[in-house]
């Protein structure tokens, strides 16, 4: 009758394949959803902009005032105006300068107007920016001199000292100059200049720009306040140095322009507050806009980027729990969960915080004319952002840019939401998997080590096989092993029997034959043999002697196991015994030297004495035979890790490295035919393997450490 067999690896191969589906499915769940919500994420971006950009386009008005016609702009030259958060206190000590002096720009050999050969830095430099606050545009020049001047205060001249010369243009394009010098550190107005000319008569003190003059240790400091209503987009400020009050000639000029020429101004851009009128109500729409001009600077921006997720910035928030699943969730799922998974970050780099310009391709694409977006990294790389850009027109022509930003932290969130769920489930699964692959693999590790166990049982230390193992009656892959296990230990107890009585057999049959040729071999002897024929009756005798000993050599270890089974063990002392037997061992091989060191005045050992002799004998004559003419065999018995040792070690002939651990086996020599005088059957050290088993004593064999010879080891 024919049975269908299913092996375990069919078994395994069924259970596995239903878990290989859920990672899988989570993989594709997780992609799909990400994808889809990242490319409607990307479309939501650009819809915005481009509606921002709908409410700019063909709106001249908004950027005229914007130096956004130049073809080019140079920073230093060129300058933009911060939006300033605090009000500013004009009094010359820059503390309320602090958050933004990282936007300061450092002017030295590069701005200098008129001759630079022989500028040294030391001469003079400053730092400078302007920020706007309210109506007001405000200023700071924190000014390195190595000489300073102040105006003297019976002089009716302002410019025979060192001073701040300021030009702009108001909102009709009229140009203006003004001069800020002071006798000291304290409150200055600025002194309006002839605009035509380069005359520095003062026509009158300008009272609406005021500042504060304060005297450092390296120098000066200047703070400024200009109302916004008297300037457009032109503007130029020059640090004039002065260093000889008796020939008060301007020794050096620093500055953003030339003050003294219309055409050469740099231009100022504010942030545009009739286009901030336009984006502020979009600070609450979930992102980030930016108003750009063709220039990439900033005129305009709304919202804040650690608001803009894209979507529900709650979905990052686990609510409280209502119920017991949820709290077990919470509690012990979640931080498993979050190991795998990232929450989106609270707090991230924003490198654009205080940026006056942008960079980017979606930008240099949009000012191009063509709508583009953009991923980038936080420069912790712990958040993603999305910015899209698209163009403002006029007439055909691109002014700006708007570019709306968002992180990625609401899909994100929405991500890790349903990963947590589908976690849930793919946990149940593998639960359940595992239990159910656990409870199999039991069963099958169970039959093997059932079978292993048997396997051990049937077989002694010693390789001898005592009972065979219970045939399985499984269908399967261990039942099969079973059997043939079964089968295998049969057909080697049968062939082991056979070796073992083969040995006796064979001594018993060879005894006489060779008695037989040894009587003969004698009676031959006593008939007066010729000189010719004593040499071969010699040969004879001297083969009969060596196969008498293989004889016995044969039935020497089945001889050694039956005594130990019947010995008694009874105490000796091992020392008297080592001494004793050294002592016979040096007369016994008068061309070897014995020295025995042992550190025991006594050591009593349970054993036969008779039998642990016959080991030594065994072990003695090994190191006897691989030890040249006059070496030298060492016998101690030493405490080694608390336990005594053994050691019987001999000059000479080194050990093969892959035969160490096989010499105790049985038939297993590395002596070299030729040389022997005596048959060697591998059977001392066997035999030896054997008494020190008997003796609870672990024995091995190695090559000694400074490779001069070998060694055995006994550890009891």
């Amino acid at each position: 009758m024919w049975h269908f067999r299913v092996g375990i690896r069919f078994k395994l191969l069924v259970l596995s394949s239903f878990l290989f589906t859920i990672p899988w499915l989570g993989y594709k769940y997780m992609w799909e959803l990400e994808n889809y919500l990242l490319l409607g994420q990307e479309q939501t971006l650009m819809g915005t902009a481009r509606a921002v950009a709908t409410a700019l386009h063909e709106r001249p008005t908004l950027f005229d005032t914007q130096a956004s016609y130049q073809q080019d702009v140079f920073p230093g030259r060129d300058l933009y105006a911060h939006r300033i958060v605090d009000p500013i206190r004009l009094d010359g000590g820059l503390a309320d300068w602090l958050d933004y002096k990282h936007l300061a720009i450092n002017y030295g050999e590069s701005y200098v107007l008129g001759e630079s050969e022989n500028y040294q830095r030391e001469d003079l430099h400053f730092t400078h920016m302007v920020g706007i606050y309210d109506a007001y545009l405000y200023a700071f020049f924190e000014v390195t001199d190595d000489h300073t001047v102040m105006r003297d205060k019976n002089s009716l001249r302002v410019d025979r000292n060192d001073f701040l010369h300021i030009a702009l243009t108001d909102r009709e394009k009229r140009f203006h100059r003004y001069l800020i010098s002071n006798y000291s550190s304290g409150w200055v107005n600025a002194w309006e200049l002839p605009p035509v000319n380069d005359s520095f008569r003062p026509l009158g003190i300008e009272s609406r720009i005021q500042g504060h003059w304060e005297t450092t240790e390296q120098g000066y400091n200047i703070e400024l306040r200009i109302p916004l209503a008297m300037l457009s987009d032109k503007i130029a400020f020059e640090i004039n140095d002065v260093d000889d009050t008796e020939a008060p000639q301007v020794k050096l000029k620093i500055g953003t322009a030339n003050p003294a020429q219309p055409d050469s101004l740099g231009t100022v851009l504010v942030p545009s507050p009739e286009i901030e009128r336009i984006v502020k109500g979009l600070q609450h729409s979930g992102a980030r806009v930016w108003v750009v001009d063709k220039h990439k600077r900033v005129m305009a921006r709304s919202g804040d980027i650690f608001s803009s997720v894209g979507l529900e910035a709650r979905l990052a928030k686990p609510l409280p729990p209502e119920n017991l699943w949820e709290e077990f969730e919470q509690e012990y799922l979640f931080p498993l969960y979050y190991h795998i998974l990232t929450r989106p970050p609270d707090d991230f780099v924003d490198e654009l915080t205080d940026a006056y310009a942008l960079e980017g391709q979606d930008i240099d694409n949009a000012l191009a004319g063509a709508a583009d977006s953009l991923w980038r990294l936080t420069p912790d790389n712990k958040a993603v952002i999305l910015s899209a850009a698209h163009p403002v027109y006029l007439d055909d022509k691109v002014l700006g840019a708007v570019v709306v930003e968002q992180t990625t932290n609401g899909i994100r969130s929405l991500k890790n939401k349903a990963l947590e769920d589908l976690f849930n489930i793919i946990l149940l699964v593998m639960i359940l998997g595992t239990l159910a692959l656990f409870l199999f693999a039991s069963r099958i590790s169970s039959r093997i080590r059932k079978l292993r166990n048997e396997t051990e049982q049937a077989i002694d230390g010693n390789g001898k096989i005592l009972s065979n193992i219970p045939v399985s009656g499984t269908r399967d892959e261990i039942g099969d092993l079973s059997r043939t296990f079964h089968s295998v230990l049969d057909k080697l107890q049968q062939y082991h029997n056979y070796l073992e009585k083969m040995a006796s057999r064979l001594s018993h049959e060879l005894r006489t034959p060779v008695a037989i040729v040894k009587s003969s071999m004698e009676n031959l002897s006593l008939e007066s043999p010729t000189p010719q024929q004593q040499p071969y009756i010699d040969r004879a005798q001297e083969g009969l002697q060596r196969l008498s000993k293989i004889l016995t050599n044969m039935s020497e270890a089945s001889r050694l196991e039956n005594a130990l089974q019947a010995t008694e063990p009874e105490e000796f002392d091992l020392v008297a015994l080592l001494h004793s037997c050294s002592h016979g061992y040096q007369l016994a091989y008068p061309e070897r030297t014995f020295y025995c060191d042992i550190q025991y005045k006594e050591l009593k050992l349970w054993g036969a004495p008779d039998l642990f002799v016959q080991m030594l004998d065994k072990i003695t004559a090994n190191a006897v035979d691989f030890s040249p003419p006059g070496g030298r065999i060492d016998i101690s018995l030493m405490t080694e890790n608390q336990k005594p040792v053994l050691r019987v070690s001999n000059q000479g002939k080194l050990l093969p490295e892959d035969m160490q651990e096989q010499l105790f086996d049985s038939m297993i020599s590395v002596r070299h035919e030729e040389s022997q005088e005596t048959p060697h059957l591998g059977l001392g050290l066997f035999i030896a393997r054997i008494v020190a088993e008997y003796h609870k004593a672990k024995i091995r064999i190695r090559n000694l450490a400074d490779q001069s010879g070998v060694e055995v080891i006994l550890q009891f």
